[in-house]
């Protein structure tokens, strides 16, 4: 069975991820702007990753054009999302969830796996938004308990990313 992982990555976290799932799979591994070379037809699996902002997956677009005539050719589609927070946060899974129509989302199957926030490689809008995420967390009089803890990690950088997380993906594509 012939995969490949193709990846948007911008600090990071989801090449490290993408490249442990090509590791672990035996697969190809391929970076996003280079994918444009990659005949998917070729794959019996088709894996794509990218990184969350905002509820939003990176560079998702390109994947769902190809959504439709691959899963025509039956190929099995699978996509992973990284972001900032914890594996087990349920806004992180919802947020997965949001990106895809019903008909797309029954036509792949999507993991989020945790990675964190790197503020040394975070540029332009991104950091400036989460300047103000941070601003207004702090400036809250009666802050919730997720408050608390979103402005608690999203005070420093920090790498929650682990190699756990990929074995059901790496399950799916085998």
């Amino acid at each position: 069975m012939k995969s490949i992982v193709i990846y948007n990555s911008k600090t990071g976290f989801t090449k490290k991820y993408a490249e442990w799932i090509s590791e672990a799979a035996g697969c190809e591994c391929v970076e996003l702007k280079k994918a444009g070379k990659v005949k998917l037809a070729d794959y019996d699996s088709i894996v794509f990753g990218g990184w969350c902002m905002a509820g939003g997956l990176s560079k998702l677009p390109w994947f769902k054009k190809q959504i439709p005539a691959l899963s025509a050719a039956g190929k099995k589609l699978i996509v992973f999302m990284v972001g900032a927070s914890p594996a087990e946060s349920k806004e992180a899974v919802d947020s997965l969830r949001r990106n895809f129509t019903d008909d797309e989302w029954n036509k792949v199957k999507a993991f989020y796996c945790p990675g964190g926030l790197d503020y040394d490689k975070i540029k332009g809008f991104s950091k400036m938004a989460i300047k103000m995420l941070l601003k207004i967390l702090s400036c809250k009089k009666d802050p919730t308990e997720a408050d608390k803890q979103t402005l608690e990690m999203l005070s420093k950088s920090y790498d929650i990313s682990d190699k756990k997380y990929i074995e059901p993906i790496v399950s799916e594509i085998k």
